[in-house]
């Protein structure tokens, strides 16, 4: 019994060292593999980020140019044709500001939820000013009157929605860039 208790405590003298080697080497291994794999998802978002950062610039440029495109003083002389109605006008304005909408829908994966938030207000609040001008003339009215009538009601606001949403787009822009 001596010899194999003495040749049991030979062997677990052996093992012992080499599971302490062993447990070492995994160690090390997995911290260099955890490093290294840390390092790649860095990489990787860095370079995300190098085709992300000119794709939202993108897309807060496009969203300045819906918000100007809809401000009335853009707007009307870019629908309004000579010998149309009043309500052909207004109908035509809301279609132009919707159809601008439509176009410009992706841009907001690229902005803050506030930002579009602003824009969507922008473009409700300048479809409002559109309607509550129609009421405001004759059914029998020209679209000259109807232009002139959003006009006066543009000029009574201190601000339209759409220079406050694009002034909040360039302070986001200039927050993040």
């Amino acid at each position: 019994m001596e010899i194999t208790m003495n040749t049991f405590l030979k062997g677990a003298m052996m093992l012992i060292p080499a599971g302490i080697v062993f447990l070492t080497a995994y160690y090390l291994v997995k911290s260099f593999l955890d490093n290294d794999a840390r390092k790649r998802l860095t990489e990787i978002r860095l370079a995300n980020q190098s085709l992300i950062t000119p794709t939202r610039l993108q897309a807060y440029e496009r969203i300045a140019l819906f918000l100007e495109r809809i401000s009335p003083n853009s707007l009307i002389p870019r629908v309004n044709k000579q010998g149309m109605s009043a309500r052909l006008l207004q109908t035509e304005l809301i279609k132009a500001i919707r159809i601008e909408f439509e176009h410009n829908l992706s841009q907001q994966i690229y902005v803050s939820g506030h930002a579009w938030e602003m824009v969507k207000t922008a473009k409700e609040e300048i479809i409002k000013l559109i309607n509550i001008s129609a009421t405001k003339i004759p059914d029998t009215a020209s679209s000259m009157d109807l232009s002139q009538m959003i006009i006066n009601i543009a000029a009574q606001v201190a601000k339209l929605p759409t220079e406050v949403a694009l002034e909040y787009i360039k302070r986001e822009v200039g927050q993040n860039f």
